[in-house]
């Protein structure tokens, strides 16, 4: 508390603490989850990127299935570092090959794995790789996992827009 004692001759005043409004500028504001437009708007962004953050419920609802909150949340924390996991060993098993975000999609007890790749894959490693990531998560996360990919011609083909 900030107080100012007057000092008279006989007694001390206690002077009450002043109350001050302070309001920052407009400008100063911080936005998260939105990406700057460059001067000559050739950033490429995919669909995901182009939604902000509060489309999410509206736009992107598809995006964030997640149904082990159904239980009072009991798996939060466990949930969040699964899917920590199942995107690096994703992007660590399909190296270079996707061109959009990795989707988690989790409905009871199956986990479903979305995402767009590359079409420059041999069609045997392909459906090898696929094998191999859908076996090697399920051992380890003890559930069905099921990979869904789609796939494109080249990387430019997932713009949605240039900002």
């Amino acid at each position: 508390m900030l107080r100012a004692l007057v000092q008279s001759t006989d007694k001390v005043a206690v002077v009450p603490q002043l109350r001050q409004f302070h309001a920052s500028a407009a400008c100063c504001k911080v936005q998260s989850g939105r990406y700057k437009i460059t001067p000559k708007r050739d950033r490429p962004l995919t669909y995901e990127m182009a939604n902000p953050p509060h489309f999410i419920a509206h736009r992107k609802s598809w995006n964030s299935w997640d149904t082990t909150t159904l239980l009072d949340g009991q798996r939060a924390a466990e949930t969040a570092v699964e899917d920590v996991f199942i995107r690096r060993f994703v992007t660590g098993t399909w190296h270079d090959q996707f061109c959009s975000e990795i989707i988690i999609k989790r409905q009871h007890n199956l986990i479903r794995i979305a995402g767009i790749i590359k079409q420059g894959l041999a069609v045997r490693k392909m459906y090898f790789l696929i094998g191999y990531t859908e076996e090697l998560l399920s051992n380890w996360l003890q559930c069905p996992v099921k990979l869904e990919l789609q796939t494109v011609e080249n990387k430019e083909s997932t713009i949605f827009k240039y900002i």
